[in-house]
């Protein structure tokens, strides 16, 4: 596993041996054993194989041995190693030898993965590559296994060079004539195009059937509230706390795959609807956030998101800007601008200092900054003033409205109780004196029901 520090981003909040560490995590979780892990400084990219000839033959010998013969692709005529900057792990469990795979934390273009298989002797995957492979393997309803396999189409039609190496790219005479293996190339590349075109109208289809249970939740209606944030940040924990339920919650990254929702009554008798997301990480490949949005249309319509944030990470600020990265590419900022909520979880495993200081910076919040409210989804502290903020954000949209209403007519009052917040109450022997908080859509029911003389 290796991460390439590229020139610039040493100025970024997130440190490299984060990043490297965060990728040796996504390898992992789906069971890949690291024999070693480096940080690597790349002052000059080299677009045939990203590195330079020093760190390529320093890598093939640690996948092959020392007395590997180097093999070195392109005119770059530096031969200085780049820099090691951090190491994770020295090679074990079996040595160098047992190396099936190098996985470069970055984006590698198809000539780049190429040229470094060949030259290492080894598969070579990138950023994009692994995450696809996590999602592959973890995604477990039709919808998840459709949009994962969009995702990897879209990311493999650009690499298909790759896997007709073996045949020979003759050139034709005129200049115009690719030979068998371009017209074998071809070929693949339009079943794959069909097979994209196939899918696309498949995860359409799901789009058409989660609109209509949108639909459906809106008749009720019940507010939706998604939970959002970095991979492994605690959400399906939080969840789970929230909704009493059982979704599967590690310590892992990307553990969440497919939506869950679950309703949820609210210390004002409220109820809501909760869902748990996929969690979202930096440099998330553009084909999953085409793929995804599906799923995350769940977000898009929801009327508060929580962005639940792991306070304990060293890097929880980059990770927060990566999350409203991603939200602004789904078209979210009107919607976090109105009803963001951000859970400070995992407050549990601070340090007394830090954790107050914590505390004390959600207290001192003011607008426009969003709602903060520390908690820990492990043990439950600060759970019920995220209830609270969720009643309260959601009151923001409401009508307060004042009803005198027959004591017969239990139906009415039972309706109120059931759609609104009764703020307060008052009867004398015939009637009700109510002032309730509605939502718009139920205030303009219930002043129909009052034009139809059902009040």
């Amino acid at each position: 596993m290796v991460h390439p520090e590229l020139k610039g981003e040493r100025l970024q909040t997130r440190a490299p041996a984060a990043r490297l560490a965060e990728a040796v995590g996504l390898a992992r979780g789906i069971e890949l054993a690291v024999v070693h892990a480096e940080v690597i400084r790349v002052p000059r990219v080299r677009p045939a194989t990203l590195f330079g000839r020093g760190t390529v033959d320093r890598l093939r010998a640690l996948v092959k041995g020392p007395g590997a013969v180097p093999e070195v692709f392109g005119k770059d005529d530096d031969t200085d190693d780049d820099e090691v900057a951090d190491e994770e792990a020295a090679p074990d469990d079996g040595g160098p030898a047992s190396v099936d795979v190098t996985i470069v934390d970055a984006a590698l273009s198809p000539v780049q993965q190429r040229n470094l298989e060949k030259a290492l002797g080894c598969k070579v995957i990138d950023r994009t590559g692994l995450i696809l492979e996590i999602f592959g393997a973890r995604a477990r309803t039709r919808e998840g296994r459709l949009q994962v396999e969009l995702a990897a189409l879209t990311y493999q039609r650009s690499r298909l060079v790759r896997s007709w190496t073996h045949l020979e790219r003759q050139r034709g005479g005129f200049g115009f004539m690719g030979g068998p293996g371009e017209a074998q190339i071809e070929m693949d590349r339009r079943l794959l195009s069909e097979r994209i075109v196939r899918l696309a109208k498949e995860i359409k289809e799901v789009k058409r059937t989660r609109a209509i249970q949108r639909r459906a939740r809106q008749r009720v209606p019940f507010p939706v509230v998604a939970l959002v944030g970095y991979t492994n940040a605690g959400k399906s924990t939080l969840f789970n706390r929230l909704t009493r339920s059982a979704v599967v919650a590690k310590d892992q990254l990307f553990a969440t795959l497919d939506p869950t929702m679950r309703a949820l009554r609210l210390p004002s008798g409220r109820h809501i609807i909760l869902s748990d997301t996929v969690g979202f990480i930096s440099d998330l490949p553009h084909e999953l956030v085409a793929a995804f949005q599906a799923t995350l249309e769940e977000v898009c319509e929801a009327d508060v998101v929580v962005h639940v944030r792991d306070m304990s990470h060293s890097d929880s600020e980059a990770q927060r800007e990566d999350v409203h990265g991603v939200l602004a590419q789904l078209g979210l900022e009107a919607t976090v601008d109105a009803g963001l909520i951000e859970a400070l979880n995992k407050i549990d495993l601070l340090p007394p200092e830090p954790r107050a200081l914590v505390v004390n910076q959600a207290l001192r919040r003011a607008p426009p900054a969003p709602p903060a409210v520390p908690l820990s989804a492990a043990t439950g502290e600060g759970v019920a003033a995220l209830l609270a903020a969720f009643d309260a954000r959601l009151a923001q949209s409401r009508q307060e409205i004042e009803a005198e209403v027959d004591l017969a007519d239990g139906a009415t009052l039972a309706w109120l109780y059931a759609h609104g917040e009764v703020l307060d109450r008052h009867d004398d022997e015939r009637l009700a004196y109510l002032r309730v908080r509605l939502d718009a859509a139920d205030a303009a029911r219930f002043a129909r029901r009052r034009e139809d003389g059902k009040i």
